[in-house]
């Protein structure tokens, strides 16, 4: 077999092998370990982390896994594998040629080592990495450079690399969200609630130090807006899924959607673009706990966009940064 001009290396955040306290645990501890995500020092955080968080939190953590897990898996590895499959067929397509697409997790399995042998076994000498986070942040795009080098450490042979920081403000995935957007409102008769775009929050310390992620964040929403032609108080973007005491970034997800209803409001259109791929904060805080939130606080009609998941323009935008980012190759 000829040898592959490149292979391409989709990596999103990870999932527990199973929805049992057991398996949360593992995945919780390695997650919840890393200096990107939760950079207390290590002594403090080592006994707060294995001496309350990992005591108690994997029971509830696994239930919420139980009410979204699917047939075939976890979420966000089932929509995974799916992505992957159609970004090979539609990088076959574009490029008259086979070019080997593997997905790995930062966190858990499939591991970056699994990955890259498959990479490695196929042939392939230069290997675009793309992590699957439109805004950059240093707790997800930054810990998935750092998982790499760590997995390349005892590698003997290094590929090439190239790397996708971000595509926040990526035409082909604004046009997607809003083509998104559009589909639902469609699906609902052209009825339209106040639209909230939602984004998995970062302590507002890591902001201040410097994290362009609220700018990414702001940028994407506006653009969604501009495209979907909604006036400023048509809709607004918040932050969600904070963890631990420290303040994060404002607006808070859940204190919004229950102002709303408490204001009148009775109708929200949900979305949430930091999110490539369906998975337990989009299934379950997003389109559950959060429902009742809003319906609790006095809302009638709560609907959740899905994540671009695969569709046939999430897959595009995919195939055409895998074209910008290995020109040359």
């Amino acid at each position: 077999m000829p040898t592959p001009r490149f292979g391409v290396l989709l990596v999103n955040l990870g999932t527990p092998d199973a929805p049992t306290p057991e398996a949360v645990r593992r995945y919780l501890g390695e997650f919840l370990w890393d200096k990107r995500v939760v950079d207390t020092p290590r002594p403090l955080w080592w006994l707060i982390l294995h001496g309350v968080i990992l005591r108690f939190r994997p029971r509830k953590v696994a239930r919420a896994y139980q009410s979204v897990w699917m047939a075939e898996g976890s979420p966000l590895l089932v929509i995974g594998r799916r992505q992957q499959r159609s970004l090979a067929a539609a990088l076959e397509r574009r490029h008259g040629e086979a070019i080997p697409v593997e997905l790995a997790m930062t966190y858990g399995k499939p591991s970056m080592e699994e990955a890259g042998l498959k990479l490695r076994d196929a042939g392939v000498e230069r290997i675009l990495v793309l992590p699957l986070y439109p805004q950059f942040s240093r707790s997800t795009t930054a810990a998935v450079f750092d998982r790499l080098a760590r997995a390349l450490s005892a590698c003997p042979h290094l590929p090439e690399l190239r790397f996708v920081r971000d595509y926040h403000d990526h035409p082909a995935y604004v046009q997607a969200l809003a083509a998104s957007i559009r589909d639902h409102w469609q699906a609902q008769g052209g009825e339209r609630g106040k639209l909230m775009l939602s984004y998995h929050g970062i302590p507002q310390r890591y902001a201040e130090q410097g994290d362009p992620y609220p700018r990414h964040c702001e940028t994407t929403s506006r653009l969604v807006a501009e495209a979907l032609g909604l006036g400023d108080d048509e809709w607004q973007m918040t932050y969600q899924s904070r963890f631990g005491r420290e303040e994060w970034l404002k607006p808070y997800t859940d204190e919004t959607l229950k102002a709303w209803a408490r204001e009148g409001g009775e109708r929200v259109d949900i979305i949430s673009p930091a999110f490539a791929a369906d998975c337990l904060e989009t299934l379950e805080e997003l389109e559950e706990e959060n429902r009742e939130n809003f319906v609790q606080a006095g809302g009638k009609t709560y609907r959740y966009i899905p994540a671009l998941n695969d569709r046939a323009d999430h897959i595009d935008l995919l195939a055409q940064l895998v074209g910008q980012h290995t020109q040359g190759w």
